[in-house]
């Protein structure tokens, strides 16, 4: 899987050997804040790791890029439910309730 931000269409997207995409992670950015709105994986790529890849690739990029990270998203906060290395980086008082 190779995983790339697309800035002008506001989402990170994750795609196969073949350049098939297998799923994508949307955001919105304002300043030094990021906003993880949406994760979709395509049926096909489902249970394969595909999301997981994504939240994991955008994370990093934040912390590249010294940014706040919001996440709106239910899979993301999901995740870093259980990635507790990112912490330090989710705005406090926004983790969205499940």
């Amino acid at each position: 899987m190779e995983i790339v931000d697309v800035p002008d269409k506001g989402r990170f997207e994750a795609r196969d050997e073949a350049g098939v995409l297998a799923g994508v992670l949307t955001y919105q950015m304002t300043g030094p804040i990021v906003v993880y709105t949406h994760t979709e994986v395509d049926p096909e790529f489902e249970g394969q790791g595909v999301g997981s890849a994504l939240v994991r690739f955008a994370m990093q990029d934040a912390r590249a890029k010294s940014r706040t990270v919001v996440p709106m998203c239910p899979f993301v906060s999901g995740w870093l439910d259980q990635h507790a290395e990112f912490e330090s980086l989710v705005a406090r008082n926004t983790r969205r309730v499940r």
